[in-house]
């Protein structure tokens, strides 16, 4: 098994090799995207740091509206194709609470939020998720489509196989530009 691919904040990674692996390390209110083809056999992460660029162009990966559609543009790159894609969800913690917060302080919710908006007006749907909690994580994405999450204080686990999982019909999609 080759080194696993570190996907830090704000970045993408996308990788085509048999025995690749993308790693985030420790997300906290960040989601990490886990994206794959299985005909294709293409993985991709995307480790959103925020909702909404508005309107900035600088590091795309940083925000869920600007980020995910870099990641399926550049996984369709490599040979993906969006009606194939299984996509799987990690992350959004709420890590610190506010006495008497607004919601703004919620960046876990509002993250988890803002990316599945971006995946339904691109017409994705979601396989499994282990979202939002009070615990950090770690995420693996396999080049076979095995998920694995490791939570603080607990034991890494299989949380999905993209592989295996059902097709979503009616996974219309709007082209990414």
């Amino acid at each position: 098994m080759s080194n696993p691919v570190m996907v830090g904040m704000a970045e993408i990674k996308v990788c085509c090799t048999p025995d690749g692996v993308l790693t985030a390390l420790g997300l906290g209110s960040c989601v990490g995207v886990c994206v794959f083809d299985p005909t294709a056999r293409v993985i991709g992460m995307a480790h959103i740091v925020l909702p909404k660029s508005g309107g900035t162009n600088t590091s795309p990966g940083k925000f869920a509206d600007t980020g995910i559609p870099l990641l399926l543009k550049e996984m369709e790159a490599q040979g993906a194709s969006l009606f194939r894609v299984r996509v799987a969800l990690v992350g959004g913690a709420q890590l610190f609470s506010f006495q008497g917060s607004n919601n703004r302080l919620e960046v876990g919710a509002r993250n988890i939020q803002a990316v599945q908006t971006e995946l339904s007006q691109l017409r994705l749907s979601v396989v499994a998720e282990d979202v939002g909690g009070k615990v950090g994580r770690t995420v693996n994405l396999h080049a076979n489509g095995i998920v694995r999450v490791k939570s603080l204080g607990q034991e890494d686990r299989e949380l999905v196989d993209l592989a295996q999982s059902k097709e979503i019909f009616g996974n219309r999609f709007a082209k990414v530009a």
